[in-house]
């Protein structure tokens, strides 16, 4: 006689699709995905075609221009002198605010401010953010970074002072007034080869 074959049981596996599918829906709905933060920066308006090359220089006096240049080694030029990354910082502030009136720094112009009345501010100042192709991805973030942090300082604490309040808990008019005293002049060139690739 024959030993007679165990068969195992099957299992019914018509819903599992619906419960993986279930789980999918769960774990997307739940679950909180890092993204990525751009660099705040207001783009130029863009150039008619016919306007000529000519037409389009900007003439800045030498006085409102801070150029910060990244070399290839990952070196900060600012202005004149070679800086280590955690003076940045204060040398954009110094720069954009020109406490003194210094004849060095940007000039001031006398403005009429919604909130602040008449200020004296370096509308004018530009910062002249410039690269070498070799400057790491790493380097000319931190850079980036150190001079958004400048403004935010800049101000929160001009807010502070008028209203007890930080930047971003002003209002929108408010936060126009704070801008408008302290403008964020960024000019970014393209990446040039300007001490070798490393």
């Amino acid at each position: 006689m024959a030993k007679k074959k165990k068969t195992v049981p099957k299992m019914n596996s018509t819903s599992t699709a619906d419960i993986a599918f279930m789980f999918l829906l769960f774990f997307l709905l739940t679950t909180s995905m890092d993204t990525d933060r751009g660099l705040p920066r207001k783009l130029p308006p863009p150039v008619p075609k016919d306007q000529k090359k000519q037409d389009e220089k900007i003439d800045i006096k030498k006085r409102n221009l801070l150029v910060v240049l990244i070399n290839s080694n990952n070196q900060i030029l600012c202005g004149s002198d070679f800086i280590p990354i955690d003076q940045l910082k204060d040398r954009v502030k110094e720069f954009v605010d020109n406490v003194n009136n210094n004849e060095h720094l940007p000039e001031k112009i006398d403005i009429d401010v919604p909130y602040f009345g008449n200020m004296k501010i370096t509308k004018s100042h530009v910062i002249s953010l410039q690269n070498d192709r070799g400057t790491s991805y790493q380097a000319y973030i931190d850079v980036q970074g150190e001079i958004a942090v400048a403004y935010t300082e800049l101000r929160n604490d001009l807010s502070r002072k008028k209203f007890g309040v930080t930047y971003n808990q002003l209002t929108e008019d408010q936060q126009e007034a704070v801008r408008t005293v302290y403008p964020q002049n960024i000019s970014e060139a393209e990446p040039k080869n300007y001490g070798g690739v490393k």
